[in-house]
């Protein structure tokens, strides 16, 4: 019971730090007539956790062992968000909506690749970095994203690093430049309403909320169609976002990131972490134990 109970100031302090965010809500703010963002709790929580490791209330002790929940919170987050995904598509797909625009929904999915593309090689050229940009520029850093990165690397590698950098600045500043750009993109003319919408689906909600939120408030005649279209591709981002992540686009960013090392003279060798070690010696161990219950160690 000593055990189960010695984190238990990290429990309640999140617990506190998620209601009073939930109890501060979405703020919305306004720049302009027809062009603002949205604020969401998310966001407050991460800057109240900032301020209060900040002021040194915490051991970094304490600090490093709540590390390792954030696994643990991606987990529960990555199993939500898919118990919703074949509800959401087979609603869709009775409205008659799914069939006509599937395709173009599913190809949007090859748009998350150009982070790769155009982010590596920038962050390794130019800004220096080492493999902090794979786990970086790899899709978008969402949730999905941490949780490949997270069991192939670990979140305490260079690769974890990474993708926690750009999930935090994801957050930060993702909602209110999705907030900006769908009310930008909207007053071109140049897109489509519905295509507006199935782009806010982007694998995080708080940036589909933010654009969604300025798209409606510029098409209110047509705002619950681009919700269904903003909520199928949200849902579509969830399903194949992930499968095109770990088959497609980490092969890529990977041998971007070996050629643009290669360029600047660096080692491409991953550096095995703590919980990869472990993870190997633990495989080893019952490999060994197996190998024993069959014949004895000599087999």
């Amino acid at each position: 019971m000593k055990d189960f109970f010695k984190d238990w100031k990290i429990h309640v302090f999140c617990a506190v730090i998620a209601l009073a965010a939930e109890l501060i809500g979405v703020r919305k703010f306004s720049i302009t007539a027809s062009v603002g963002f949205s604020l969401f709790p998310m966001l407050y929580a991460m800057a109240i956790g900032i301020v209060l490791g900040g002021c040194k209330l915490f051991s970094m002790e304490t600090m490093k062992r709540s590390s390792s929940y954030i696994t643990i919170s991606v987990m529960f987050l990555t199993a939500k968000v898919a118990s919703g995904i074949s509800p959401g598509i087979y609603d869709i797909y009775q409205q008659g909506k799914l069939v006509g625009s599937g395709l173009a929904l599913i190809l949007q999915e090859f748009g998350n690749m150009g982070t790769a593309v155009l982010g590596l090689p920038i962050a390794v050229l130019v800004f220096k970095m080492g493999r902090a940009a794979v786990g970086c520029t790899l899709s978008t850093s969402r949730e999905s994203t941490i949780a490949i990165i997270g069991e192939l690397y670990g979140l305490d590698s260079e690769e974890g690093i990474g993708v926690m950098g750009g999930y935090v600045t994801g957050t930060v500043l993702g909602t209110v430049f999705f907030g900006l750009m769908a009310s930008i993109c909207a007053h071109t003319g140049f897109f489509h309403p519905y295509a507006l919408g199935a782009a806010c689906g982007v694998g995080s909600a708080s940036m589909m909320s933010a654009s969604l939120g300025a798209l409606e408030v510029e098409f209110p005649q047509m705002a619950e169609q681009i919700q269904t279209y903003a909520y199928t591709s949200q849902a579509l981002t969830n399903g194949d976002g992930m499968l095109m992540s770990i088959l497609l686009t980490l092969p890529l960013t990977n041998w971007l990131y070996k050629k643009c090392a290669h360029i600047r003279g660096i080692d491409t060798e991953v550096t095995p972490t703590a919980e990869m070690v472990t993870a190997g010696q633990e495989l080893a161990a019952a490999c060994q134990a197996e190998n024993d219950g069959e014949g004895g160690t000599e087999k």
